[in-house]
């Protein structure tokens, strides 16, 4: 697995310089770079300025993985929705210059005045239409766990099962409530979408049952995840310090070293 950072919080006044030194002084693998934050990376930059950016991840080491984008999926307004999956489109188009593997989209909502199954039937065709799109283009779509009653994991499930493509995934986003059970355990709420798992969204590890991570973690292994972890944590005023503590408690998580001797 990788460790990456999310710059929804953390980075979301840094610009791409910033984010490029923090993450090589922190050990930081690469980056999820959220749209509409101070870094710029937006549909907006020319041909050019996209050549620029990508060179710098390039020549830094750091990779620049993904956008993360905030179109969503739910609106039963067409125009509105129509939007939503045409701007999509257009970030594949920005994801491909500068040479990312995937995006993230989401859904926030189930409207009140829609049946709760229509909402989820629209995503899921949606997810559709992106996935192909992506899948053209070497651009993997992910769909986040998120929002308020789509966060659930069963109705997540559905969603991809509508999707029904090999392009559309989700990013899973540990969320601390209605993912674990009366023991603690996330393993039935990982069960239902392990097989379309192509990011993670993490937080606090250091939070004591905030979330199950060891055992998340251990399932992504036993499962051969070599994707991205994604920090999605929030400002410092010493960043680089934070991050660098992160990594090493990634790193224990992980058993990729041992807790010094006391």
């Amino acid at each position: 697995m990788k460790l990456g950072l999310v710059t929804y919080q953390m980075a979301q006044e840094w610009d791409v310089d910033t984010i490029i030194s923090n993450c090589r002084e922190a050990g930081f693998a690469g980056v999820e770079l959220r749209t509409t934050h101070a870094h710029g990376v937006e549909e907006t930059l020319s041909k050019a300025e996209r050549k620029d950016v990508r060179k710098k991840f390039e020549d830094s080491g750091i990779r620049a993985y993904g956008l993360g984008t905030a179109f969503e999926y739910h609106s039963p307004d067409t125009a509105e929705l129509r939007e939503n999956i045409e701007g999509t489109k257009r970030h594949i188009e920005l994801a491909v210059d500068l040479g990312m593997e995937g995006i993230k989209v989401r859904p926030n909502a189930l409207p009140d005045e829609v049946p709760e199954e229509k909402t989820i039937e629209q995503i899921g065709v949606s997810m559709r239409e992106v996935a192909e799109a992506g899948d053209g283009q070497g651009i993997a779509i992910w769909l986040e766990v998120h929002g308020g009653g789509t966060c659930r994991v069963d109705r997540m499930r559905k969603m991809m099962d509508i999707a029904d493509h090999p392009n559309a995934y989700v990013t899973y986003n540990c969320n601390p409530e209605g993912e674990t059970d009366e023991n603690g355990s996330c393993r039935a709420s990982y069960d239902l979408l392990k097989h379309k798992i192509d990011c993670v969204h993490i937080q606090e590890l250091w939070q004591p049952g905030r979330y199950p991570y060891r055992e998340l973690f251990q399932l992504l292994k036993a499962d051969g995840y070599d994707g991205w972890t994604s920090y999605e944590g929030p400002g410092s005023s010493d960043p680089v310090v934070v991050m660098q503590c992160y990594k090493k408690m990634w790193e224990l998580m992980l058993g990729h070293t041992t807790q010094p001797a006391t």
